[in-house]
């Protein structure tokens, strides 16, 4: 059993679309659970994820790693992945996932991310995105897990400590525990559609530095908003 951890907030717009590519994987779909963990949106976000999902209830814990954590407690797979609202997932991204898992012992698995907006600007900020996450990652000296693309095994997870409940920079953060439990694998196969739209709202050096000084600072910061606008 895979379970697909999915936080959620005024997604109304997006939802649909993140779930209605979850259920045409080629994994069966009697083999993994969708749980959509909701920040208790004021727009009709949870009623539309509950066409799809097979349970959605609202958070306890605070923050998006805390809507992570909530979910993978109240989850039945041996298998954990987490992936955002507004992200497309590919038909074989979840069959991608378990191959990586079938091949080599391992602890957690994370992959690159593509633009589902267009545009030459998007496209170039994902390639030095990724760029820096496959430098990372063979090199040793840091993984880029972004929560849109990471998957765990269920036990070293919940071993680990799982997310912490932090502003920003706790997909990054988890890696680093993580790896004292096993291997972090990233694989090419394991890609995702992700959403630029909060970056060209907001902008794509704005944003970047605002996570960069939140995270450079532990993790929180009053002087920056970042995730604050978007989870309780």
């Amino acid at each position: 059993m895979i379970s697909v951890i999915i936080p959620s907030y005024n997604e109304e717009a997006n939802i649909a679309r993140c779930l209605e590519s979850l259920q045409k994987q080629t994994v069966p779909r009697d083999e993994y659970e969708i749980i959509v963990v909701d920040g208790n949106s004021k727009d009709q976000t949870r009623e539309i994820a509950g066409k799809y999902a097979d349970l959605v209830f609202i958070q306890t814990s605070n923050k998006v790693g805390g809507a992570r954590n909530d979910g993978v407690l109240r989850s039945r797979g041996d298998i954990i992945v987490t992936t955002d609202a507004d992200c497309v997932l590919p038909n074989d991204w979840l069959e991608n996932i378990t191959y990586e898992f079938s091949k080599r012992p391992i602890v957690q698995l994370f992959g690159p991310v593509d633009p589902i907006e267009g545009g030459i600007k998007n496209r170039l900020s994902l390639f030095f995105a990724n760029t820096f996450a496959r430098i990372g990652y063979y090199t040793g000296a840091l993984y880029y897990t972004l929560g849109c693309n990471t998957a765990f095994d269920r036990d070293a997870f919940i071993k680990a400590g799982m997310y912490r409940t932090v502003d920003a920079g706790d997909d990054l953060e988890i890696a680093r525990r993580m790896r004292k439990l096993g291997k972090v694998k990233f694989s090419n196969r394991v890609r995702v559609g992700f959403s630029m739209r909060r970056y060209q709202q907001y902008g794509t050096l704005k944003s970047l530095y605002e996570w960069l000084y939140i995270v450079a600072h532990g993790g929180s910061s009053d002087k920056h908003s970042y995730t604050k606008r978007e989870y309780k």
